[in-house]
């Protein structure tokens, strides 16, 4: 069983594209719980978090959201981010082998072109999100990376991962 982080900041409609992929590991026993991580929002993602049955904590300390998570592995991800068919299985398995950190593959149907990418880039120049295809990582590593005041991306910022079979469609496809 694994347990969702999803850190946010007036993203409801991005987060409530996110919580509807993340309904069928719900059903399948593969989410164990999800928890929303908020940080200032004025919009409506304490209402949604609290219809959707996750748990909203508004500017939390990451370690104690860790230390804190139900299960033994957790999935970072971001709002608007929605993992696609089979990623139940991947995941599952995944977890099964006990092995390190991965992340899912972005979907070539769903993702930005190489010039969309730029183009984000040169308007924003941030580097790309180590959330941006999702995070699966054993709860021993996350507590072991988390630190006071860091956001849920410093959890996988360097960490060393394989690669899923599964497709996620990033959270930059949901932008315009």
């Amino acid at each position: 069983m694994i347990t969702v982080l999803i850190e946010c900041k007036d993203q409801e409609h991005a987060l409530a594209a996110t919580l509807a992929a993340l309904v069928p590991g719900a059903v399948e026993g593969l989410v164990a719980d999800v928890v929303i991580l908020d940080r200032g929002s004025g919009d409506g993602t304490a209402r949604l978090a609290e219809a959707a049955g996750c748990r909203f904590l508004d500017d939390p300390d990451l370690q104690e959201v860790v230390h804190g998570a139900r299960a033994d592995w957790l999935l970072l991800l971001e709002p608007g981010a929605r993992p696609l068919l089979g990623w139940i299985e991947h995941v599952g398995q995944h977890l099964a082998a006990g092995r390190q950190a991965a992340r899912m593959r972005p979907s070539r149907q769903y993702g930005p072109s190489f010039m969309a990418r730029w183009i984000r880039w040169a308007k924003t120049r941030r580097r790309i999100s180590a959330l941006e295809h999702g995070v699966v990582m054993p709860k021993s590593q996350a507590i072991a990376n988390a630190r006071p005041g860091n956001s849920l991306e410093s959890l996988a910022r360097g960490v060393a991962m394989s690669r899923l079979g599964c497709e996620i469609v990033p959270a930059a496809a949901l932008l315009p």
